[in-house]
């Protein structure tokens, strides 16, 4: 496979994790935490490297779901005690990822690991960094690790479709029979937690943050059928990826800058021309309704 081809596989992989898994966090009206575990992810993936001694993903991934249900937990714990949530998760999204920064800053300064890396990431430089897979050949390791996660996504939902979709639309219908809410609130946290950091190393938390978002909000926008939801958010996910690719190619900018960009247009576009939920719609609804009603 070409040079070109695995980084659009790369984004496109993202745009498809993050974009199935963003569609939870929008019906339960967590966008937001999408960004803050972006970010303190950081702090578990500098303790996992601080224990462990090792860049291994693995341990990457424990650290980073660790962290991320820890963020969870705590943003719950301060909305229960009376706390808005937004405040609650600026408060510890901001204290999380500046413990995580100091940590980066006073003892791991001499390993391949520092914030701007995190945040924006550098999908340009993935196909370099390979693995040798069986019947494969050579694969770069950025694409094992976000299909590993696609796919243990694919399997937990398959799994636990019923417990998220019941949980997302309505928490107290779930309790009342007899779904552990919290339980399956956290697998569904660290499942988000795993998606972020596998997308790290390549896009960054930027892009990461606009493909859990975008893609699911754009497929609100075209159905209220929460599988085909998810079907298109994925979807829309690896057109975005794609969009962004081609026009980082063509400007000479950053892709994982295009990319998120790509995501926000797209958006954009979809709110205008939904058949639907479009603002042109719902302008032209009001119009009709206003001339019957005269």
């Amino acid at each position: 496979m070409s040079y070109e081809l695995w980084i659009l596989l790369t984004g496109s992989l993202v745009g498809l994790s993050c974009g199935i898994m963003g569609c939870f966090l929008i019906l339960r009206k967590m966008s937001m935490l999408a960004d803050a575990i972006s970010h303190t992810v950081l702090l578990g993936i500098v303790l996992a490297f601080l224990i462990s001694q090792s860049m291994n993903g693995g341990y990457m991934l424990i650290g980073a779901a660790i962290a991320g249900i820890v963020t969870t937990f705590i943003v719950q714990l301060l909305s229960s005690s009376g706390i808005q949530e937004d405040a609650a998760i600026g408060v510890v999204f901001t204290a999380m990822f500046a413990v995580g920064v100091i940590l980066i800053s006073f003892l791991v300064g001499d390993v391949h690991l520092d914030v701007e890396h995190a945040l924006m990431g550098e999908i340009a430089f993935i196909p370099w960094e390979t693995v040798s897979i069986p019947l494969l050949g050579e694969i770069p390791n950025a694409v094992v690790m976000l299909g590993s996660i696609l796919l243990l996504n694919l399997i937990l939902i398959n799994i636990f479709y019923k417990e998220f979709k019941i949980t997302s639309f309505d928490p107290s219908m779930a309790a009342a029979l007899g779904i552990p809410v919290l339980v399956i609130h956290y697998i569904l946290m660290g499942m988000v937690s795993v998606t972020t950091v596998s997308a790290f190393d390549s896009v960054g938390a930027i892009l990461v943050v606009a493909m859990l978002i975008a893609p699911g909000a754009t497929a609100y926008l075209l159905t209220d059928r929460f599988k085909s939801m998810l079907v298109l958010s994925g979807g829309i996910g690896v057109i975005d990826a794609v969009i962004g690719y081609y026009g980082a190619k063509w400007f000479d900018v950053s892709i994982s800058g295009s990319m998120a960009v790509a995501a926000g247009m797209v958006f954009l576009l979809t709110w205008f021309l939904s058949p639907r939920y479009g603002l042109i719609s719902r302008w032209a609804s009001r119009r009709l309704n206003q001339k019957e009603s005269m």
